[in-house]
């Protein structure tokens, strides 16, 4: 096997494998709500950081064995991936709309990612990377504080936490990098510890930040904000930063800005068309209780008639069954019998009044 097919295998694997992961995470964000960042007691959730960590690591490894214009877009396929995995193995199927928002915003990133030429290898200066871990750290708690003021709103919060993982990826490739041009120029290792505290940081919190998107938003909007957002924050960084530039000059750069549109409004489908079946299933949710709270006109018609048919086998059942009240004893030499039994009551008290009749004709 060339060095070049290789490359493409790796790559494919591992966005199977950052699908499965994705996959997992929403089902374990469906069923803990209560754990939104960090459902640490969660197998599933262990597994599925594992298969996000396979997933880096064929990345780099694939990296190795082939050019980063071919393994960068074979990334993005992690969404076309995500949709039938999820269908078989945890049916949840995805309809037309999100099939075109997914194909469009993977069409976007491949085309834009393809279409960025790389640089010689060159890192960034002490105030550099202090910059930018500002500029990024205030970035993120902005989504952040943005998402939680959205919380009525499931799945624009849910965008602006992926965003915010998106963006804190995208940062630690840019250092992940500077790192390893570093130590290809022989730069002590100890003078990388912050740059490297710094990529961990915040690979942490794009693991934590990914997991908290998809809490009520399902799994097309979150997983696709984060493949797109990772790379375009990353290349924005190339481009301003390190030099980088757009393949076939003037003509390259137009062709990249449109397939950046393509894959940002495959984002708004896929966002659109989850609000729009949010906002379905809570009209839907709203009409149950009133339909349960009382009969309708029919209903009520239905169980009247129904009343009213059966009403004479019921009565006798129950006068059947009802035991005989006691009478009371009499004040005026009438029986006082309950109403309920007028006829009974009747037949009680004449031979009474004619016994008084006679004493007194007598």
């Amino acid at each position: 096997m060339s060095a070049l097919a290789l490359s493409v295998l790796l790559s494919l694997v591992s966005a199977v494998a950052y699908a499965g992961g994705a996959i997992l995470q929403e089902r374990v964000a469906a069923t803990t709500p209560g754990q939104r960042y960090a459902p640490l007691r969660r197998g599933a959730w262990w597994v599925a950081i594992a298969l996000n960590g396979l997933g880096a690591l064929l990345h780099v490894v694939a990296l190795a064995y082939g050019p980063l214009s071919l393994v960068q877009p074979l990334g993005a396929l992690t969404i076309v991936f995500a949709l039938p995995m999820a269908a078989l193995f945890v049916r949840r199927r995805a309809g037309a709309t999100a099939w075109r928002g997914a194909l469009m915003a993977t069409v976007g990133l491949a085309g834009l990612l393809s279409l960025t030429s790389s640089s010689d290898s060159q890192t960034l200066a002490d105030a550099e990377r202090v910059m930018l871990a500002l500029v990024t750290g205030g970035a993120v708690l902005g989504l952040m504080v943005a998402a939680h003021a959205a919380h009525r709103h499931p799945v624009v919060r849910s965008v602006l936490l992926a965003c915010a993982a998106g963006a804190a990826f995208g940062i630690a490739s840019v250092f992940t990098k500077t790192v390893a041009v570093d130590l290809d120029q022989n730069v002590a290792i100890l003078d990388q510890l912050p740059t490297v505290g710094a990529i961990a940081v915040l690979a942490a919190a794009g693991v934590l930040l990914s997991q908290a998107s998809y809490r009520g938003a399902g799994l097309a909007a979150p997983l696709a904000t984060v493949t797109v957002v990772n790379p375009v924050v990353a290349a924005a960084v190339g481009l301003t930063l390190f030099g980088e530039s757009f393949r076939h000059g003037a003509t390259g750069t137009v062709l990249a800005l449109g397939s950046g549109v393509v894959a940002a409004c495959g984002l708004i489908l896929l966002t659109t068309e989850r609000i729009a079946r949010e906002t379905s299933s809570v009209t839907v949710a709203q009409g149950r209780p009133a339909a349960q709270d009382g009969p309708s006109s029919a209903d009520a018609a239905d169980a009247a008639g129904t009343a009213g048919s059966t009403g004479s086998a019921t009565g006798s059942a129950d006068a059947a069954d009802r035991p005989e009240p006691e009478p009371r004893p009499a004040t005026d030499g009438l029986s006082a019998v309950p109403t309920q039994q007028p006829v009974v009551a009747h037949r009680r008290t004449r031979p009474r009044q004619q016994g008084h009749r006679e004493r007194m004709v007598s």
